[in-house]
């Protein structure tokens, strides 16, 4: 978009620039091929001379004030646009310091699940080493009445 401003003020400039020489190739051509004596011409031409210089001084003045317009706008906007990633800045580390804080509190509710896990199945596996002794006595106390019985 600033391209498309500073084409416009360069195009601007271009235009005035034109307008000023055209206006003051045109008034020295008439003033040149008038008839006049040569003290009318040399007036017209002081004339024509005096009116150039103010026009200049006001298109230098117009061009002046435009650059600082544009030079405002520009610092305007880069200020602007600084805030603006400052601010983007300081959200996205607000935002990795809340994920942060949310994998903490993630990974120590998952030990925690991991602590009662490990305790079920340790509790699991004590109950089935109790079955399996319980199993290993009745199947030989059936095998010693069995064996009494043979004999």
């Amino acid at each position: 978009m600033s391209e498309q401003n500073e084409q416009n003020n360069i195009n601007a400039k271009d235009f005035l620039i034109g307008t000023l020489l055209g206006g003051i190739v045109g008034a020295s051509t008439a003033l040149l091929l008038a008839p006049k004596s040569g003290r009318e011409l040399r007036e017209d031409l002081n004339e024509g001379a005096k009116m150039a210089r103010e026009k200049t001084t006001e298109f230098a003045s117009t061009a002046k004030e435009s650059t600082s317009n544009f030079a405002q706008s520009v610092s305007d906007q880069s200020n602007s646009l600084v805030e603006r990633v400052k601010e983007l800045s300081r959200s996205v580390r607000n935002d990795v310091d809340e994920l942060t804080g949310s994998a903490e509190n993630l990974s120590g509710d998952l030990q925690s699940a991991g602590e009662e896990i490990a305790e079920s199945v340790k509790k699991e596996v004590e109950e089935l080493q109790r079955s399996v002794e319980q199993l290993v006595k009745e199947v030989e106390e059936k095998e010693r009445a069995k064996r009494e019985e043979d004999d």
